[in-house]
């Protein structure tokens, strides 16, 4: 094992798109972890996912060996992810780490993502390394990144460090600085263990694979451990670092960064940020900070062929392998039949774990219109106190004499945007039911403004029109703040009367006419003619907002009506009449899963 001395700890975090996994990738050639033959771009992404969207989604880390000046030094970096779904995982990773790069895009300069990101660092006290990226990029404005990195970030724009990962310029200048800047780890390795879990993988093999930074202690084979948050033990069957692959040392010492493997069936067992301990000699207190994840968007699960059940819940249980924070239960719908109600991250969670379901499972699958869970009070029968419970589905919805207020999650969001789309995002966030609180002018061209805004009301379509609205060039950051009151309401959608379960949704009653009268319309589009009418209707209660109608259709029954009396042909019509209405009460809609597909599947819907 390397001497604590040698050992340097550090991340990289920016916004996303600013070339955080290609700067991994030069820092792993550099360090001559792979060969040439065998490397491929975004080495650390394992999934298909991550490398077309150029995201990563899973965090993963790597010990790479640098000699500098005749002395070998191993330094672990640990990657994180950049989207804001995963910013527990990404406090998580930072806490692991002495020292963190601050990746600043040369064209682009400071993102929201990238002041969260720096003060987030801040908070775990890490030495912050800024480093520019993209210098080989025409529309690279250097002196424009410095100045931001000075102004925005109160860093010492002199000190940054000028790269370009994609050609590996100015690598070896970033490894100088990595371990001249950044602090070796401190740590006692007589004190009892004490070490942070920072993520786990699955391995169908050997069970759940524990990622592990070591701050006190030691961690040997054989030795029985304990997890502080819920006091499971375990005996350790190997231990070992990251080089790419699992590398086995068979003990880890305070200061490093590695796994362990102990015989952990399921994900689910494993809590990141929870403290592992001797179980013969435990620690005095657990490591700070450590929390319970939980969901924040829910969505109901159903396959399109009702048959598949089965084969939908056999893959979910693979996915919950290696993923903890999906959380899912059996859920069944009148419309659709059996399926399961999920919680997620966030949007960009759900939609990863829709494409896994299609791709690794193969699964054709129909998700309802995504929900945030809602706290809702209600009345007590005489002599009783005031109820709260949370609902996230909609047919969990109590009745509205019952309800005496309803509170919906809020967000403090952060947008940073060039000054000539101010207004339009402004507008764009009023609509959102949106409150301004501060708004801060980072430069003559760039404005930085704080909003509170429910969260329901990011789940459709904000994201994609506040992108088209700034041409890509505005950036989104936010954080859950708690509850605020609301008028919450239940939108039902009905076909000839007859409410479709799968089709609900709790609105704000603000925008229930407007939500209600693009169902109807998709629905219009997509529901085939019958030989009666069909009426599609969004009801409040008893209230109906929405109509739309799909016309019957007609058999021309006067074809063989040539001149002649008028009452021949109204005694002809009237009949027809008679049949359609009777054909009405009796008739049922068959609603196709094109049409869920259209309502559900639209960000605006």
């Amino acid at each position: 094992m390397a001497n604590p001395e040698n050992i340097r700890n550090f991340c990289i975090i920016a916004h996303i798109d600013h070339g955080k996994s290609t700067l991994a990738d030069r820092l792993i050639q550099k360090g001559h972890l792979v060969e040439d033959r065998d490397f491929q771009d975004q080495i650390l992404d394992n999934m298909d996912i991550e490398r077309e969207r150029g995201i990563t989604i899973k965090s993963q880390a790597v010990a790479i060996p640098y000699t500098l000046d005749g002395t070998e030094y191993e330094l672990n970096l640990v990657d994180t992810p950049g989207h804001v779904d995963f910013s527990y995982e990404v406090s998580r990773a930072i806490n692991s780490c002495e020292g963190a790069l601050l990746l600043v895009d040369a064209t682009q300069g400071v993102q929201a993502q990238t002041l969260s990101n720096m003060y987030l660092a801040l908070e775990h006290n890490l030495e912050i390394i800024p480093v520019i990226n993209k210098i080989d990029m025409q529309a690279a404005d250097i002196p424009m990144a410095k100045s931001q990195i000075e102004k925005d970030l109160g860093l010492d724009a002199e000190a940054a460090l000028l790269v370009s990962a994609r050609q590996g310029t100015g690598v070896d200048e970033l490894f100088r600085a990595i371990i001249e800047r950044i602090p070796a780890p401190a740590g006692n390795a007589g004190s009892p263990l004490r070490a942070l879990i920072f993520d786990c993988h699955y391995d169908p093999y050997r069970g759940v694979v524990v990622h592990l930074r070591l701050f006190d202690g030691a961690i040997k084979k054989g030795m029985r451990i304990r997890f502080m948050s819920n006091g499971s033990e375990y005996e350790v069957e190997t231990a070992g670092v990251f080089k790419l692959a699992l590398v086995e040392t068979g003990e880890l010492h305070a200061g490093s960064v590695g796994y362990i493997i102990a015989g952990i069936k399921t994900v689910s067992d494993v809590r990141v940020g929870d403290t592992v301990t001797d179980a013969g000699n435990p620690c005095g207190a657990a490591l700070p900070g450590f929390r319970e994840v939980k969901p924040v968007v829910f969505s109901s699960i159903y396959p399109v062929d009702s048959n598949d059940y089965e084969e939908l819940k056999t893959s979910l249980e693979k996915l919950k392998l290696n993923d903890a924070s999906l959380i899912y239960e059996k859920d069944s719908s009148a419309a659709l039949g059996f399926g399961f109600r999920c919680g997620f991250l966030g949007l960009l969670h759900l939609e990863v774990i829709q494409e896994r379901l299609e791709r690794e499972f193969d699964q054709s699958v129909i998700f309802t219109a995504p929900s945030v869970k809602y706290r809702v009070k209600l009345r007590g029968s005489t002599g009783h106190p005031t109820e709260e419970v949370f609902v996230d589905n909609p047919t969990e919805y109590p009745d509205e004499g019952r309800i005496e207020g309803a509170e919906e999650p809020y967000i403090r969001a952060a947008i940073i945007t060039p000054t000539t789309f101010l207004g339009n995002i402004m507008t764009l966030c009023m609509d959102k039911r949106g409150v301004q609180t501060n708004m801060t002018y980072l430069d003559e061209k760039r404005v930085e403004i704080i909003y509170d805004m429910p969260l329901s009301e990011v789940l459709f379509d904000f994201y994609d029109r506040l992108k088209s609205i700034s041409r890509g060039y505005a950036s989104f950051d936010y954080d859950i703040t708690g509850y605020k009151p609301t008028e919450l309401a239940k939108m039902d959608i009905l076909l000839n009367g007859k409410a479709v379960d799968a089709l609900s949704q709790l609105v704000f009653k603000g925008n229930a006419y407007e939500r209600a009268r693009v169902v109807c319309e998709r629905l219009r589009d997509e529901i085939s003619r019958q030989q009666f009418k069909i009426a599609i209707q969004g009801a409040i209660g008893s209230q109906v907002i929405a109509r739309e109608t799909v016309n019957a259709l007609r058999k021309d029954v006067l074809a063989k009506c040539y001149g002649g009396d008028i009452s021949r042909k109204r005694k002809l019509l009237e009949k027809q009449k008679e049949g359609k209405k009777r054909m009405k009460m009796v008739g049922d809609v068959e609603l196709p899963q094109s049409a869920f597909l259209a309502v559900l599947k639209t960000k605006d819907a």
